[in-house]
């Protein structure tokens, strides 16, 4: 079917920019999409399963999107799955392990947390949570099997590519039931709040249409669905993971300074991407940035700007103003003394902090923050100017650091020459 339905009078296109960002892969009839993203305000949900303590950057996609969907006029409709949180989507590999309904309902509130930043609460549109296990927790078994299980062809259910991969070595009921439980989610949504649209990540589509279908079975909708596609790295890794673990959106899990850093650290070949998926700046705005990006890669423009706009969006401006004095200070562009404690140690996890019972003298601290490999060449850097202590030059080669030196009482910033720089934390 073809996308022709033009937007209404005097309105942009919410479809033609989701489509110019990439974020529709796959969809119900394009036609039925068009008329309902650039007509009318219509709740549409989009879920997030608990099955960890935190959010994490891939799961910007959906996030991201769902603000996009509400700035247009749209009502989200946020489900944290309480019920498949505990269940788990197959896996391609073995069966997911299951957690205790304690710890999933902790999850479930952390994640609601962080859901806050992305939508508003207020105004006609306003975003609603909302929880599978209100409605799931309530059904019996036979309930299950008779208004839910007979609307699902088996040999529909094992076509899916996941469920295929999985019939040699074994698949329990439990991870096979999961459709059923998320095609539910959307009959309930649309029952309970007139839901018409429901999205997810590409790899979501098998269930996604399920419960479309489902919904048609149960003599209810019209309904609708798009997904966003995966986001994936150029060089192959796996987006949102370092060498330290997943990016999380959880402060204390990941620093603001390090999910900073993990964006500004963007490939060129991503960054214009990104952007598009993420970003809340006008095409013209994103596709300047994508020129500079190409004429002067070295500058980072685009990777700073997609860094500054989501550390704002996820931590807020505050964190976003200590992050950015954090990263000019540690290359002397900037006063270290106006970082409060938590940043300084963030960032100097992420260049390398060691911990020391006490303090050597200058070149004792260079060797040992792996600066230098030896005392040798620690004095040799120091005679010849590269040596600097919280952003002042030492020139003495057996100087030592005054204890009121000491930022926030434990710090010191060591720095070789204008890039490579490293942390000491004296224990107390």
């Amino acid at each position: 079917m073809t996308d022709t339905n033009p937007p209404p009078s005097g309105r942009d296109s919410l479809t033609d920019d989701l489509r110019w960002r990439g974020l529709i892969q796959d969809s119900t009839g394009p036609d039925e999409l068009r008329a309902l993203l650039d007509g009318p305000s219509a709740a549409f949900y989009v879920g997030f399963d608990p099955t960890a303590p935190s959010l994490h950057v891939g799961h910007l996609m959906q996030v991201t999107t769902a603000r996009r969907l509400q700035l247009a006029g749209h009502r989200p409709l946020l489900l944290v799955g309480g019920a498949t949180g505990q269940i788990g989507d197959p896996k391609e590999s073995a069966e997911r392990a299951l957690n205790d309904p304690e710890v999933v309902a902790g999850w479930v509130r952390r994640i609601r947390d962080q859901l806050a930043p992305f939508v508003s609460y207020a105004g006609d549109n306003a975003a609603q949570l909302v929880n599978n296990l209100d409605w799931t927790g309530e059904m019996s078994v036979v309930e299950f099997l008779r208004d839910v299980g007979k609307h699902f062809p088996v040999n529909k259910m094992l076509a899916r590519e996941v469920v295929r991969a999985r019939l040699d070595s074994g698949i329990s009921f439990t991870e096979f039931s999961y459709q059923l439980l998320q095609a539910n989610d959307f009959f309930e949504l649309h029952r309970r709040h007139g839901c018409r649209l429901q999205f997810g990540g590409s790899d979501q589509w098998g269930n996604i249409t399920a419960g479309v279908d489902y919904v048609r079975r149960r003599g209810a909708g019209p309904v609708q669905a798009f997904t966003t596609p995966l986001v994936t790295k150029s060089d192959g890794a796996k987006f949102g993971k370092t060498e330290g673990g997943a990016v999380w959106l959880d402060p204390e899990l990941t620093s603001p300074y390090a999910f900073y850093q993990f964006w500004v650290n963007v490939d060129d070949r991503d960054v214009g991407r990104y952007l598009r998926y993420f970003s809340f700046r006008s095409r013209a705005e994103l596709e300047s940035l994508e020129k500079e990006t190409a004429e002067r890669p070295a500058a980072r423009a685009a990777q700073k700007a997609l860094a500054e706009e989501l550390t704002t969006l996820v931590h807020g401006e505050r964190e976003m103003a200590q992050v950015v004095a954090a990263s000019q200070a540690l290359f002397g562009r900037g006063s270290l003394d106006g970082l409060e404690a938590t940043t300084l140690r963030a960032a100097l996890t992420e260049a390398g902090l060691v911990h020391l019972d006490e303090l050597p003298d200058v070149a004792g601290l260079l060797k040992e923050s792996g600066l230098v490999p030896s005392m040798k060449e620690a004095r040799r850097v120091i005679t010849e100017g590269g040596a600097y202590v919280n952003n002042v030059r030492v020139t003495e080669v057996d100087a030592v650091v005054p204890a009121g030196d000491l930022l926030h009482g434990r710090y010191l910033v060591l720095r070789r020459g204008k890039r490579s720089f490293a942390g000491v934390e004296l224990r107390k």
